[in-house]
């Protein structure tokens, strides 16, 4: 089984109690069970949908467990469309965990995405062919071997 955590911009730099359009999470999500035989795919929004309204304790305790979970998944994939700060410490905890950590974003010059991706996508569309051709397959094939 191939473990992946979707990491992505859920309330990046609003300053209130709202949250960007989590849509990307359900392509993402279909892509990957559809051509990836395997799959576990975690969401977090999934689990927590309503997590700006949970007490400071219990959002921290979510924080923590999901940055936890984002190094332990073999595949780490981000959505970037701009700036996420949990984002980029789940990507460092992926990152730091040696494992897989696929960046869809057009912030490739960022050093966050930068330096933390195996590989960066510029959109959505890069990113299903990279599944879709096979190459995802053999990345983590190859991970696979080179841990074993």
């Amino acid at each position: 089984m191939t473990k992946f955590f979707l990491a992505g911009i859920i309330q990046g730099s609003m300053q209130g109690p709202a949250i960007h359009s989590q849509d990307y999470r359900t392509h993402i999500k279909e892509v990957l069970l559809r051509h990836v035989p395997d799959a576990e795919v975690y969401c977090p929004i999934e689990h927590h949908p309503n997590s700006l309204d949970y007490e400071d304790a219990h959002a921290c305790d979510v924080f923590l467990k999901h940055t936890a979970m984002a190094g332990d998944a073999d595949v780490l994939v981000a959505f970037l469309p701009e700036a996420s700060m949990g984002t980029a410490v789940e990507m460092w905890e992926a990152h730091h965990r040696e494992r897989i950590v696929l960046t869809v974003t057009p912030m490739a010059a960022n050093w966050t995405v930068k330096f933390l991706s195996t590989r960066v996508f510029p959109d959505l569309e890069a990113f299903e062919r990279f599944v879709i051709d096979g190459e995802l397959a053999r990345l983590i094939a190859s991970r696979s071997e080179t841990t074993e």
